[in-house]
């Protein structure tokens, strides 16, 4: 399945989930898409839960989110950090107003109840986070992947093979941001 043209955001803080990073970043790669790992600030290495670095390319207040497709918010401890920046906070608000593509795994969905994306949407999550995301107006499911028009959930490291199928036809589906701003 090709991506060529399509733009994605991965979210990154300090304690991320290794394989919520990495997974995704490599398969949309090799899809053709282009990837942008995005940090409260830029050229920033944030270390994973073992100890494995990310560096940042662009800080979230520097970004256009109409030039981009969809966002992917991984989990570990990553959600916690991330909320705690206006910017990213306000990223992801602004393009699940933009109806971009949204994908949140484990913890990521966290990150979403600071946002009005979970809403009247049906999601999923790591389970200890399941009555943030009731609490945030989302219909919970325990599911590996729950798509909601252009939101995409799943709740761990395992559901990652459907997570990314998911978000590849979610992709797939949507026009190209290109093909928007020209």
């Amino acid at each position: 399945m090709s991506l060529h043209g399509k733009k994605i955001i991965l979210l990154l803080e300090q304690q991320y989930q290794e394989m919520e990073v990495w997974y995704p970043y490599y398969r949309l790669k090799e899809a053709g898409a282009e990837v942008v790992m995005v940090g409260p600030e830029a050229n920033h290495s944030y270390p994973s839960k073992l100890g494995y670095p990310a560096k940042s390319e662009v800080a979230a207040r520097d970004i256009n989110p109409s030039d981009f497709d969809g966002i992917i918010i991984p989990g570990g401890f990553a959600p916690d950090f991330i909320r705690r920046s206006e910017a990213m906070i306000k990223l992801v608000s602004v393009m699940a107003e933009q109806g971009k593509m949204i994908a949140a795994i484990c913890h990521g969905p966290w990150v979403l109840c600071s946002t009005q994306a979970l809403k009247g949407k049906k999601a999923t999550c790591f389970f200890a986070i399941k009555d943030d995301v009731i609490n945030a107006g989302a219909d919970y499911v325990d599911a590996a992947v729950i798509r909601d028009g252009n939101l995409v959930t799943s709740r761990k490291p395992d559901d990652l093979p459907v997570f990314m199928t998911t978000i590849f036809e979610v992709l797939v589906q949507t026009k190209s941001s290109k093909a928007n701003t020209k």
